[in-house]
């Protein structure tokens, strides 16, 4: 059996943060907009969001200005040319640590009173001053030079043979940063098998290059100790190996030429000495085939005064490579999946554990949706589910529903005892002319109270209890959603069609029974699904055709029962219209009478079949006032002046006041006509 423990929330355990509801709720307007998930998937991640607990979820835009800010720091921070003035600094206190020994070894001599012994020393001391004054002015000629110098001081001896085996190690450690653990004792055994190990790593590399199978197992047994980075494949390995390659390449890159010379004569004559220099030189040019996209032609503009020394050198400009290699990925992800392969822990390390979480976030953000079953992958894309319209279309409903008091709500329900079929869960004594819908439990235990029990129960009519029930009514809606050009140019698009969603929602939802119809309408209208209502857009062709949208809807509602209604928002008044055997409409501006007079024949059309037109308009022009006006004294219907801001306030109001109350005639709120 599982168990739990639970505790009081103090505020330090990370809570329930992010789910699909919230991630559905960012993505509500812009789907509601648009309808694309692919295109509203990508604007989230870069722009991020804000978690249900009111956190803010960093999107690519951010993060990558926070890397571009790291970057910058540590380029105006440090000095890379201190990786030169380092080690040259450090042979000169070498030279001068033996000038000093010369220096006082002469000075013995002398002191000692034996003239041969101060001829002889002194000899000596004039050659090694000349060699000091010889020495090459590049820092890899010193080294050559020093390393078969027969030193008089051991302390400049013992400086300088340290000096060596660090640079030594830190050479190799720059080709394979974090073996550099592994050698830091650069014993001769050691180094006889690291050249082994790269001379075996480079027959892999060609055996891979002929179509062989590389013994890539064989070759960790052997050598694994020394990649902590425990990498499963050969692939993983050599991409390890060329990214930190390419990062020694790229501060070579970044040095002036004249201590980019320096530095890699310097190189060159300690990896001569190791006797890696050609398996080196040959596993860099196989590594530079595999991967030319490592960043080998990499370099950076260091601005600060903080020196850095070679091993220093070798990490900031490792931190540089994996900020340019998560910003190249951050800058190609255009969809959350594709966040999966930033390494976590790595981004904490460079960017903040909160820049992590946000990206782990961002990449679970398409596999919640799909488990939750709000979008689904067809043919490589996104797509939304059922679940997801009927999602933001409840979004938008309950948008509007805050917006409305509760007492402007109140007063739309119409609750009455009547003959319809919905179980009110009441009952009451059985009157004549009520329907007999016997309460079958009340009415026996009225019986039971009436004669003290026992069988069989006999029953009188004064025992009888029928249930009551809501009065019912069934109505029929079309939603007429015009996309002209219009709409969008004047904003007034996004909150059309999220009213429309909203209605779907309302209907579908507390109005099973109804009929919720929708027609699209520009130049020409089109009958829509309500699968289809996220993905509608506006139509990039100037016309505004209420006739044939009307038609349609009439169409429509012929077939349904109940009382029916055509919920129209707009903001133009019609300039398109079918004449009869035309197969394109015809299209003017400012309106024909020909395309007014076609209009109002399909009112009247509609007039005539019971259908009620309710007419909402958003930036309403005088001529499109004294068309509404036209159209409601034909229809007896309704129009509401309103804005994209009031919209969804009118339409709910006024849907749920009709629906209340059928078959009566009321006004609503806000101005209407």
């Amino acid at each position: 059996m599982s168990r739990f423990r639970y505790s009081r929330w103090d505020g330090t355990q990370r809570g329930f943060d992010l789910d699909a509801d919230a991630v559905m709720a960012e993505l509500a307007d812009d789907l509601t907009h648009h309808g694309d998930a692919n295109a509203a998937l990508r604007r989230l991640l870069q722009e991020g969001f804000r978690d249900r607990t009111g956190r803010q979820v960093q999107g690519m835009r951010e993060l990558l200005e926070r890397l571009r800010r790291q970057r910058r720091e540590r380029l105006a921070q440090r000095d890379l040319g201190g990786v030169y003035e380092d080690i040259a600094e450090r042979l000169r206190q070498v030279v001068e640590t033996e000038r000093a020994g010369i220096d006082a070894l002469e000075e013995a001599a002398r002191s000692s009173g034996d003239q041969r012994r101060a001829e002889v020393v002194g000899d000596a001391a004039a050659e090694r001053r000349l060699q000091l004054d010889l020495l090459p002015p590049d820092l890899a000629g010193q080294v050559r030079e020093l390393s078969s110098y027969d030193f008089a001081s051991p302390d400049a001896r013992a400086r300088f043979e340290a000096l060596v085996e660090e640079l030594r190690a830190q050479v190799a450690a720059s080709w394979f940063d974090q073996m550099a653990g592994a050698m830091g004792n650069v014993s001769p055994e050691e180094l006889a098998r690291t050249k082994d190990m790269l001379a075996e790593l480079n027959r892999m590399l060609e055996q891979r290059a002929t179509g062989e199978e590389p013994d890539f197992a064989g070759f960790m047994s052997r050598y694994g100790d020394l990649f902590p980075e425990n990498p499963r494949t050969l692939d993983e390995l050599l991409e390890v190996m060329a990214r930190r390659m390419a990062t020694m390449q790229a501060m070579l890159n970044s040095l002036s030429p004249e201590q980019r010379a320096q530095l890699q004569g310097l190189s060159d004559q300690l990896l001569s000495d190791l006797d890696l220099r050609w398996q080196m030189e040959q596993l860099g040019a196989n590594l530079r085939a595999a991967f030319p996209d490592a960043g080998w032609d990499r370099r950076y503009d260091f601005s600060g005064t903080d020196p850095l020394s070679w091993g220093e050198a070798a990490e900031v400009l490792g931190e540089l490579g994996d900020l340019d290699q998560l910003e190249q990925l951050l800058r190609s992800a255009n969809a959350p999946g594709a966040l999966a392969e930033v390494d976590l822990e790595r981004a904490a390390e460079l960017l903040g554990d909160d820049a992590a979480e946000s990206l782990e976030h961002m990449g679970e953000v398409a596999r919640m949706l799909a488990e939750a079953g709000f979008i689904e992958q067809r043919e490589g894309r996104y797509e939304l589910t059922p679940r997801a319209i009927r999602r933001i279309g409840a979004h938008a409903l309950a948008e509007l529903f805050a917006r409305l008091d509760a007492g402007a709500l109140g007063r739309h329900e119409a609750p009455r005892v009547g003959a319809g079929h919905e179980r009110a869960h009441q009952s009451k004594a059985y009157e004549f002319g009520d329907p007999f819908n016997l309460d079958i439990h009340r009415t026996v235990r009225n019986a039971l109270q009436r004669t003290g029990g026992g069988t069989p129960v006999r029953l009188d009519p004064d025992d009888f209890e029928v249930e009551q029930t809501e009065m019912t009514t069934r109505a029929a809606t079309v939603v007429m959603l015009d996309v002209s050009l219009s709409m969008a140019m004047r904003d007034n698009f996004l909150a059309a069609k999220k009213v429309a969603m909203a209605l779907h929602a309302l209907i579908s939802g507390q109005f099973p029974r109804d009929f919720l119809g929708m027609v699209s309408f520009g130049k020409l209208a089109r009958q829509l699904r309500p699968e289809q209502l996220p993905e509608v857009s506006w139509d990039f062709d100037y016309g505004t055709n209420m006739q044939h949208g009307l038609a349609l809807a009439r169409r429509m509602l012929a077939r349904q029962p109940g009382t029916k209604q055509v919920v129209m928002i707009t903001d133009g008044e019609p300039t398109a219209h079918f004449e009869p055997g035309m197969s394109e409409p015809w299209f003017n501006y400012p309106p024909m009478p020909e395309t007014v007079d076609a209009t109002l024949a399909e009112v009247n059309r509609c007039t005539r079949e019971g259908i009620r037109i309710n007419v909402f308009m958003l930036d309403a022009t005088a001529y499109l006032r004294d068309f509404v006006e036209q159209l409601t004294r034909l229809n007896r219907g309704r129009a509401f002046f309103t804005t994209p801001e009031t919209l969804g306030d009118y339409v709910l109001v006024d849907f749920l006041h009709e629906r209340g109350s059928p078959g009566r005639r009321r006004r609503g709120g806000g101005r209407s006509a």
